[in-house]
């Protein structure tokens, strides 16, 4: 590459090109001695191990799927919940049976994603996604059946809406269910199927806990999404419970 481009000229150049051209555009500016024009070249470099880091980072992540697949699985689903800890609300669970043609690329655990990546990929998941199915156990049956079990009701009421022949499962096992399984400890790192079900659990969840802020603002659901917070027990202390509060959740406190 010519010296005579100026280094605004090679900066928009490097910001045209894709990620998989860095390593040649880069040697092509070696013999540039230019301060600018390293700190350039040093920046790519960045940008492109990170982008390996995450190519290899997305095989892996789809390992699972794939032993399904190689074993005559054809409808893999992920399945995982969302809301096992908070104070208030449902516990929700996604099951994704996700089209593997598809560029996953950036999908992760949903507690890993800011709030407009795991909104990017929930109108992606229910866009592209062979199917996908959401599940909700209340409030009124957490304090009836307990939280384990009201989690895996709510993946049960799930996985009716998804066709699927094998189930990928974060941290449960789902006796009931006559489809084989297999049982993830933090599935939803580990496999993208059980990602995707994070996401689409926790965004439905997010979403239902901001009506709820809507209703009681005094308790800053917007925010602490129904979790246990200092400002959370002093609503509750000082304005009361309301009808969606866990009351086993409370007890020391009623």
């Amino acid at each position: 590459m010519s010296k005579s481009k100026s280094v605004q000229d090679i900066k928009k150049l490097s910001e045209e090109i894709s990620v998989e051209d860095y390593p040649e555009f880069c040697k092509a500016l070696e013999s540039d001695e230019r301060k600018a024009v390293a700190t350039i070249i040093t920046r790519l470099h960045r940008k492109y191990e990170l982008h390996k880091k995450e190519q290899q980072r997305m095989i892996k992540i789809f390992e699972y799927e794939k032993a399904a697949i190689n074993s005559g699985y054809v409808l893999i689903a992920g399945i995982d919940e969302a809301g096992r800890g908070p104070l208030v609300g449902p516990v929700v669970a996604g099951a994704v049976v996700l089209d593997l043609s598809v560029d996953w690329t950036g999908i992760d655990d949903s507690k890993k994603l800011s709030e407009e990546k795991r909104n990017y990929f929930y109108e992606k998941i229910a866009k592209h996604a062979i199917s996908y199915g959401v599940g909700i156990a209340s409030h009124d049956e957490i304090d009836e059946i307990n939280i384990l079990n009201a989690t895996k009701l709510a993946m049960a009421r799930a996985l009716e809406k998804v066709n699927a022949d094998y189930l990928l499962i974060d941290a449960v096992k789902l006796t009931d269910i006559p489809i084989e399984q297999k049982s993830i400890i933090k599935g939803d790192s580990l496999s993208a199927s059980i990602a995707a079900a994070s996401i689409i659990a926790k965004v439905t969840r997010d979403r239902m806990l901001l009506e709820l802020h809507e209703a009681y603002p005094m308790y800053d659901f917007k925010n602490n999404k129904g979790y246990g917070t200092d400002s959370h027990y002093r609503a509750i202390r000082e304005f009361g419970i309301i009808k969606e509060h866990r009351k086993s959740f409370l007890k020391n406190i009623l």
